[in-house]
């Protein structure tokens, strides 16, 4: 995408939303703490004593431990490079725009944005991985505590995302619990890849436990029964969004170079966590979810809804028959051998039987449909799973995003929830006064029509926000655009909720 000059920009953004008939509705915005005031609430909650605690681990993380170390000491321990300059700062207005929720309520118009949520930074990336469980859960009331105060009197333009940790199903109710009824958010990002030890090094090595860990994806082979929180988020109207990160898991784990890390770290998480919940039979037993992966675009998405629908092609019970090894016809494949194998083959033909089904019989798992959890009978059922529960954050500058939209590619002629995501606050975004500009250069360059990017820059937000509450606009300075949308297109429910 080309770069613009900032006071250019600026006036395009401008320009570019009165040529809309639409709004704009930023669905992944990001706000930096100022950690002082942030660690007053962690006090009131705790005392001294977890504030200690808290920065103690804090020093341990990341760049503070990294740069602490040699390059050989990186080396031998595997230290891999973690971010760095990542907040601008050269642009010193959007530095405090992003720590000033009143100061971006106030730039929105130059920004060309009406309406944006926004999510934490040390409050999602930090706080909810914590391993000590008193930590992390002060950690997040805290966080949550001083957000709201912070966005307060600010709702119809802003809407804060609260940090809910998931280490376990009991410690995400209680925090989404009194994020929602006491603090009043109605937006939540939940911590996913939560990073668990191994059993039976644990049992046998517990000094090494901590690097002999495995992921947690929360819809499959989870350690606990996630399903009482997805319950609670349709009880309570908030659809789950993970923001986590995948940096340093598998073979992002470079010791010298933070973008080789970078790359696609956010679209792997998300596709783990997606994943785990279709085949987890999540969303056929939760009909009202809708969950969002931000940031990480939605090419990973495109790629894993085609690739379950040609998995369960191949994979489902009846079309495995064809790969069964007892429809072996062993006669046959001995006499093609006798006709038509090399001397090698025929020299060895009496251990023919045994090698061209070595193991097979009896190497089966105990549930031999994968697809079982979420009860497909037809390739149309992944569409109905997946497409309408599934929303994917994507940032401006992404010509990927024109993918989401295709119909002749997608299967069934899907159009996936692409919704748009800023991502203002953080390195990818020098200049906020451009990200408007770079997402409607997609329908400059031709890749996306304008029904396209009202999609994306509206209409798609706005059915994942409304999707599981119909109120979340009411009393916003988008409701009347809002209500007017869902009535169009058939969501008359939602809209006389509004």
């Amino acid at each position: 995408m080309t770069t613009h000059h900032p006071h250019r920009a600026a006036h395009r953004a401008a320009h570019i939303r009165t040529r809309l008939s639409h709004p704009v509705i930023d669905s992944d915005g990001h706000w930096i703490e100022f950690e002082p005031a942030a660690l007053d609430y962690l006090r009131q909650i705790g005392g001294e004593r977890i504030v200690e605690r808290y920065q103690r681990v804090a020093n341990q993380f990341g760049n503070k431990k990294w740069a602490r170390m040699s390059p050989a000491e990186r080396r031998e321990r595997r230290m891999l490079q973690p971010a760095w300059w990542g907040v601008p700062t050269k642009n010193t207005r959007d530095r405090a725009t992003a720590m000033l929720p009143k100061l971006l309520y106030e730039r929105l118009d130059e920004l060309g944005l009406d309406f944006a949520v926004l999510y934490p930074t040390s409050g999602a990336l930090f706080a909810p991985f914590l391993r000590d469980e008193e930590v992390r859960r002060a950690a997040c009331r805290a966080f949550n505590m001083y957000t709201a105060d912070q966005f307060r009197g600010l709702g119809d333009r802003l809407a804060p995302a609260a940090v809910i940790p998931m280490h376990t199903p009991q410690e995400a109710i209680e925090e989404l619990e009194f994020a929602v009824k006491t603090l009043g958010f109605k937006a939540a990002m939940f911590a996913s890849l939560q990073r668990r030890p191994v059993p039976a090094v644990a049992t046998a090595h517990p000094e090494a436990s901590r690097y002999a860990i495995w992921h947690d994806t929360l819809g499959l082979d989870s350690e606990h029964d996630y399903d009482p929180v997805w319950a609670k988020c349709v009880e309570l109207g908030i659809p789950p969004t993970f923001h986590s990160a995948s940096s340093g898991i598998g073979l992002r784990t470079s010791i010298s170079n933070f973008v080789y890390n970078h790359i696609g770290h956010f679209a792997q998480a998300g596709e783990a966590v997606c994943k785990a919940l279709f085949l987890g039979g999540v969303t056929r037993r939760f009909p009202q979810l809708r969950c969002a992966f931000l940031e990480g675009g939605v090419g990973w998405a495109c790629s894993l809804y085609s690739d379950l629908i040609s998995h369960w092609k191949k994979r489902n019970p009846e079309a495995l028959e064809a790969v069964n090894p007892a429809n072996l016809d062993g006669n046959l494949l001995v006499e093609l051998v006798r006709r038509y194998g090399s001397r090698a083959y025929v020299e060895k033909i009496e251990q023919l039987p045994a090698a061209a089904s070595a193991g097979l019989p009896t190497d089966r798992p105990e549930e031999l449909d994968d697809f079982a959890r979420c009860g497909i009978t037809r390739p149309e059922d992944i569409y109905d799973l997946f497409v309408p529960h599934f929303y994917f954050g994507c940032e401006a500058d992404d010509p990927i995003n024109a993918w989401a939209f295709n119909r002749q590619v997608n299967p069934f002629g899907a159009r996936l929830n692409a919704i748009f995501g800023s991502d203002i606050g953080h390195f990818d975004v020098p200049d906020m006064t451009q990200v408007l500009v770079e997402a409607y250069e997609g329908v400059e360059d031709g890749i996306l029509t304008e029904e396209d990017f009202r999609d994306f820059v509206f209409a798609n937000p706005v059915r994942f926000w409304t999707g599981m509450n119909p109120r979340f606009f009411v009393g916003t300075a988008v409701e009347t655009q809002v209500q007017q949308l869902l009535a169009a297109s058939g969501h008359a429910s939602a809209a006389a909720a509004l």
